[in-house]
């Protein structure tokens, strides 16, 4: 089993075809999916949040084989992420896509469960605490993607269970619980 730093590929990784978009139908399908899953898990255990189409990216390209996803190819897997909502491109030209491994109602829940169960009801922290504080460390709300957090948050805001407050800059910014 090949692997990517510790992270273990799957078998069709070394399959040749798969490096290929495929013309019948459902043979794409069932490589699209694969792939899909494939970025997902990859993204999720490393923490990525934005892939830059024009950039170097490890699943992409599979040395051993000597195989590299074509632009097209790469494209495609993510318009397909896009299309179930678990990514959306950042601009118009597909070049960076954002990766939705939680969703955003997912990503709300997450965070209502570190407030809860560090008792932060009526608490104010900064937005830089949840990303990079102390008390996230060792949850997925470390290290997360700033926009990813905000639009998290400002579901929740809308539905009463945060409050969000403007600081004087963007490390300023502070979010109540109100669980």
């Amino acid at each position: 089993m090949q692997r990517l730093g510790d992270f273990k590929l799957p078998h069709f990784f070394n399959y040749p075809p798969y490096f290929t978009l495929q013309p019948i139908r459902e043979t794409r399908e069932k490589q699209v999916q694969l792939w899909k899953e494939l970025i997902l898990d990859y993204c999720r255990t490393q923490k990525i949040f934005v892939i830059g189409l024009e950039e170097e990216f490890p699943l992409f390209s599979n040395p051993v084989i000597e195989r590299s996803l074509s632009h097209e190819a790469k494209e495609a897997f993510l318009s397909a992420l896009v299309s179930e909502g678990r990514a959306e491109w950042m601009d118009r030209g597909h070049k960076r896509c954002l990766i939705l491994w939680l969703r955003i109602q997912d990503w709300a829940d997450c965070i209502l469960r570190f407030a809860k169960d560090n008792g932060l009801e009526d608490t104010v922290m900064t937005v830089e605490e949840i990303r990079s504080g102390i008390e996230s460390r060792g949850t997925e709300l470390h290290g997360m993607d700033r926009t990813v957090l905000m639009r998290a948050l400002k579901l929740l805001e809308q539905k009463g269970k945060v409050a969000i407050f403007k600081g004087a800059s963007t490390d300023d910014e502070g979010v109540k619980f109100s669980l």
